[in-house]
């Protein structure tokens, strides 16, 4: 019966989620060529803002736990594990003082209205996950513009999204690049637990009365050897996993 409910409400979702896209582009464009960076980044926040709001169509809620005062004149390396596509709206939005960029895929800077222009545009890194080398390059580069602005990255290890929940541990190669490079900067872990269930029958339906918990958890220092610092982060990011699958091996 829920998922008869589902149909019905992902086609609606889907007509405003499209119609934001498209709305957003030429105020994301007219803002990034006239006004500057502040008024093409309060765009995307109010982008991200009704992308969030696009889901209560489908009746889903987002709970975001940060009891922590966080000052937002410093650069930060936000750590969090990847559940789907829907982790990110809420992470630019309620995140969005400490001006939050992306790794990104480079496929996804071309034929997205509004999330495409953002990411070419709004100071994120698009790495080519099959070149191992561009990608550890682009992320060094990105850390000059992160540290020269006091702006922050966000960067989910795992290298792709979990499909039911179950976090994979994390990959090194980022995480040592960017902690290698941004020695003065404080990681922020984030938990994401329940974001995977919108997509648990695909991109349709999504699924109905879903919330969303984020956990942020209290800033620390860079400190070396950076593995044991990798494996300080993730041990906060993914304590309370019950399973955390192995990676493959390459």
């Amino acid at each position: 019966m829920k998922k008869l409910f589902a149909y019905p409400l992902s086609v609606v979702y889907y007509l405003f989620f499209g119609l934001v896209l498209v709305v957003f582009q030429p105020i994301q464009w007219f803002c990034f060529r006239f006004l500057g960076y502040q008024a093409h980044k309060k765009s995307v926040d109010y982008l991200n803002a009704c992308l969030l709001g696009c889901l209560a169509i489908l009746g889903t809620r987002f709970r975001f736990d940060n009891p922590y005062q966080i000052p937002a004149n410093k650069p930060y390396i936000i750590v969090s594990n990847h559940q789907g596509q829907y982790d990110i709206p809420p992470l630019i939005w309620y995140l969005r003082r400490l001006h939050p960029k992306f790794i990104s895929k480079k496929s996804l800077g071309k034929g997205i209205p509004s999330i495409s222009f953002n990411l070419r545009h709004g100071g994120s890194a698009l790495i080519d996950r099959k070149d191992k080398i561009q990608a550890l390059e682009t992320i060094k580069n990105l850390t000059s513009y992160l540290k020269k602005y006091k702006r922050s990255v966000v960067i989910f290890p795992e290298g792709t999204r979990s499909k039911d929940g179950i976090p994979k541990h994390f990959a090194k190669g980022g995480l040592t690049t960017l902690f290698e490079n941004m020695s003065e900067a404080q990681i922020l872990p984030v938990t994401i637990n329940n974001s995977w269930k919108l997509m648990r029958w695909g991109a349709f339906p999504l699924d109905i009365g879903v919330t969303v918990a984020i956990k942020v958890h209290p800033t620390i220092p860079i400190q070396k050897p950076i593995e044991e610092c990798i494996a300080q982060v993730e041990g906060i990011v993914l304590q309370n996993f019950d399973k955390i699958n192995p990676r493959k091996s390459s």
